[in-house]
């Protein structure tokens, strides 16, 4: 790698991921449909233009052919909160998807990357389980599955390496969605009732450098049409990870399991494996649950 294309690039793992390749050596053009980045670091080595993703037209004049060897992807609208169940917008996103697959190619890339989710998994269990009832939450995840499994039919047909890494749960710094780790801190901060299903599924989050690191090693030594889970290593009940937290950040706290009900899917254990990724790019987790936790909260109490 080289010459690197980066969409959704001043979001929160977009961003991270911007300065690991920086980091790295890499070039990167960084695209976003922010006028004016917030989260980009100022380096020779990038090229920041604002662009939308949706409009391939404006892609393709934007972009000189034969420049790049590497696209990733990041730029996917309604990632979190309501817009996740509008079905609508997500299906904008899986074509949207599908048509930077074929620009890559245009360009001259070699690679395709694309930021997948876990929740990938889940869709197959929910909605593939007879009687069940999936919520409008899987929508995400649907899509998510949608593009990679369509993706997957267009790089092949065109002649380009899909590469497909599977977020578990990014959370850390600079992170400001209502996400489960940041809304638990926030409750903490305000001195909030910690109330919380059983939390007996099993669940893995990941500290947001690690995952910029996953994306690099990913990238660089992923083996083509495979998909990679991006997770701690350490997957278990999300109880223990709540306590975990409870115990680092507020300890003279009592939190209270089973007074909300859950609606979710459990996954297997096995589904959290995280041997493959390590195995084939050298990736593997250093940051700490307690400690990633900390850092959150000490960079939430100065916003």
């Amino acid at each position: 790698m080289k010459n690197v294309i980066i969409t959704g690039a001043d979001g929160f793992v977009g961003s991270y991921t911007v300065k690991k390749f920086i980091g790295e050596g890499m070039n990167v053009l960084a695209l976003d449909i922010s006028e004016n980045p917030k989260r980009l670091i100022t380096s020779d080595r990038l090229t920041y233009v604002q662009c939308d993703v949706s409009d391939i037209k404006e892609l393709t004049r934007i972009i000189s052919q034969g420049n790049y060897d590497t696209f990733i992807h990041f730029a996917w609208a309604g990632s979190a909160g309501s817009q996740r169940i509008d079905y609508n917008l997500q299906i904008k996103n899986v074509l949207d998807t599908v048509e930077c697959v074929k620009a890559a190619k245009q360009f001259g890339c070699k690679r395709f990357i694309c930021a997948g989710s876990i929740m990938e998994y889940e869709i197959e269990y929910a909605v593939h389980c007879q009687g069940n009832h999936p919520g409008m939450s899987y929508i995400y995840g649907m899509a998510k599955h949608m593009a990679h499994c369509i993706c997957k039919s267009i790089a092949a047909d065109i002649g380009i390496e899909l590469v497909w890494p599977m977020i578990t749960n990014a959370y850390g710094v600079g992170e400001i969605s209502p996400r489960f780790v940041n809304t638990t801190i926030r409750k903490i901060l305000n001195n909030e009732p910690l109330q919380f299903t059983s939390a007996l599924q099993n669940y893995d989050f990941v500290y947001i450098t690690d995952v910029a690191e996953a994306f690099y090693l990913i990238a660089k030594n992923g083996k083509p049409f495979c998909e990679y889970l991006i997770g701690s290593g350490n997957a278990k009940p999300l109880k223990n990870f709540i306590l975990e937290m409870q115990n680092e950040l507020a300890p003279d706290t009592v939190p209270v399991f089973g007074n909300i009900p859950f609606t979710g899917t459990n996954l297997p254990i096995s589904v959290f494996d995280t041997s493959a990724t390590e195995n084939d790019t050298g990736f593997k987790a250093k940051i700490g649950f307690a400690e990633g936790t900390r850092m959150t909260m000490e960079w939430m109490k100065t916003i």
